[in-house]
């Protein structure tokens, strides 16, 4: 597969992987990711790694907070890494709006599933 391909290919993924979240449906989310995948604790600082870890973590994090992240761009930043510029809203569980502000994430890719994501500053 060349890079393009590749590249186009990891953009639906990570596509398909902001519609799950935003639904609530972890187990597809996890299904792009590899097993030992690592995604920083944003919410709460520090990383977890693996899907079970992941899975907790977002498990606490919606019972605390509503957060939607809608992707804006996709921007290669090699054949293996993309970083999504993202409308981030996060409410509280009354609905109030926290936060509403661009964010980057950067999503490094292992035989075409998600490896590890970081934030950009």
């Amino acid at each position: 597969m060349d890079t393009n391909q590749s590249i186009d290919n990891y953009v639906k993924i990570l596509k398909k992987a902001y519609n799950a979240f935003n639904k609530r449906d972890i187990a597809s989310a996890l299904e792009l990711m590899m097993p030992n995948v690592t995604w920083p604790r944003a919410f709460k600082g520090g990383f977890v790694q693996g899907h079970q870890e992941i899975q907790a973590y977002w498990q606490e994090q919606w019972h605390e907070i509503n957060p939607k992240v809608v992707p804006i761009d996709f921007e290669a930043m090699n054949e293996n890494e993309i970083t999504v510029t993202v409308n981030q809203i996060v409410k509280n569980l009354d609905g109030q709006i926290l936060a509403d502000e661009h964010v980057k994430h950067t999503f490094t890719f292992t035989k075409h599933l998600i490896q590890g994501m970081k934030l950009e500053e």
